[in-house]
């Protein structure tokens, strides 16, 4: 087992021996929260714009579902790299690498054709991939008496990014005039995030530190339980992907006006922080997190059917259902920080699941679309994200029983 030396509890910052311990464990969390809420605007953004800008570029079909893929493709290949980043540059300079990257990107997309938005594109989902693998790192090493707490904050703050992408984007569309100074606008949060995690990095003395053990140490690739919990990671994520990249349009063609569709859509994310901010606490504090799991995930197969069978009935009720459905992405990053012992292997499992499950959810948007201009409506696809949340809740039960990888 391994001896970790620590100031008292109440600071949460391992490897600090500053009077001003509290202040820099609350200052790198602020740094957390401002970094996560970067990590969604990106993609929630595009969905209510996609009609207006495929119309004003020219593209097709084929080309959204090339764009609404990248971001969990990024997830894959980034997230594979990135714990040899931290191993290099170490954790708290390769987030701030990975935000820099992300307001290039967000710039980057908006300067031109459609070859540019999705070069743009692939800059910034690489970076927000970077960040999604190192900051359940940085919170099992920075503050491993509140891993639930900081756990439930960091996915609310993500959640709540998401809503305001998905919401607040068209608004910036009609005052700016067009997509892409709604769209490139984020960029300015991002510097602010990146600002912040400087200030923060050098307000304890140093950054974050690299995983302890990462420069070796066991393959998971051979553990039952990490492919289990990568396994869930990616049905989760297949799902709340296909959701981000197209749920919006379903409600459209629905009959619900572009506004009111981004709102609702932005609802779905909004619901999640309440959840993540009371239900990753409660949930880490117990042996077992399988009953939360698969709780939350019925709630989102009762709004997957609404949406399926009666979407004009209550767009709002199955915006409300797949919310709650959706805010199990919270637990599936507490179970990544729950089922490993240490840093390092959390590097490792966060890398794994999130690499492979991102893999396996690059498919979703893709499928969604192609599946949607096969059949000549979206009963199909629902029906498809029906069967997986069923895989997803028996993948969920086995990964939220209390054992380690």
């Amino acid at each position: 087992m391994r001896v970790e030396h620590r100031e008292p509890e109440l600071d949460g910052v391992v490897g600090i021996r500053t009077p001003g311990v509290v202040a820099a464990g609350a200052l790198l969390a602020v740094a957390v929260v401002l970094t996560a809420l970067n990590l969604r605007p990106a993609i929630t953004g595009v969905g209510p714009m996609l009609a207006e800008m495929r119309q004003d570029l020219g593209t097709s079909v084929v080309w959204a579902g090339v764009l609404t893929t990248l971001p969990t493709l990024c997830f894959a290949g980034a997230g594979l790299a990135a714990p040899l980043l931290a191993r290099r540059a170490g954790v708290g300079a390769a987030i701030a690498i990975a935000l820099a990257a992300l307001a290039a990107g967000l710039v980057l997309r908006v300067l031109d054709g459609p070859v540019v938005v999705l070069g743009g594109t692939l800059v910034a989902t690489a970076g927000i991939a970077l960040i999604n693998v190192l900051i359940p790192v940085v919170i099992k090493d920075s503050f491993p008496a509140r891993i639930g707490l900081l756990t439930g904050v960091y996915t609310a703050a993500l959640q709540g990014g998401g809503a305001l992408g998905s919401a607040v984007t068209p608004r910036l569309g009609d005052a700016f005039g067009g997509w892409r100074p709604a769209l490139g606008s984020w960029a300015v949060l991002a510097v602010v995030a990146l600002l912040a995690w400087m200030f923060a990095a050098r307000g304890t003395g140093r950054a974050p530190r690299p995983a302890d053990g990462a420069e070796g140490g066991r393959s998971l690739l051979r553990n039952r339980l990490a492919w289990i919990v990568t396994g869930f990671f990616g049905l989760q994520a297949f799902y709340a992907y296909a959701a981000m990249g197209w749920f919006p349009q379903v409600l459209m063609d629905a009959g619900v006006p572009r506004g009111d569709a981004g709102l609702l859509f932005g609802l779905v994310s909004l619901i999640a922080v309440p959840i993540s901010l009371v239900v990753a606490p409660m949930a880490a504090r117990q042996r077992r997190q399988s009953p939360w799991i698969v709780g939350l995930s019925v709630f989102g197969v009762a709004g997957t059917i609404g949406l399926m069978l009666a979407p004009s009935w209550s767009p709002l009720l199955w915006s409300i259902l797949v919310g709650l459905g959706m805010s199990v992405f919270s637990l599936g990053l507490t179970v990544i920080a729950l089922r490993a012992r240490t840093g390092a292997d959390t590097a490792r499992l966060s890398g794994m699941a999130q690499g492979f499950g991102y893999l396996f959810a690059a498919l979703g948007p893709f499928l969604f679309g192609l599946l949607h201009d096969l059949a000549g409506g979206w009963t199909v696809p629902l029906a498809m994200l029906l069967g997986l949340l069923g895989v997803q809740m028996v993948f969920g039960a086995l990964a939220g029983r209390h054992r380690f990888v």
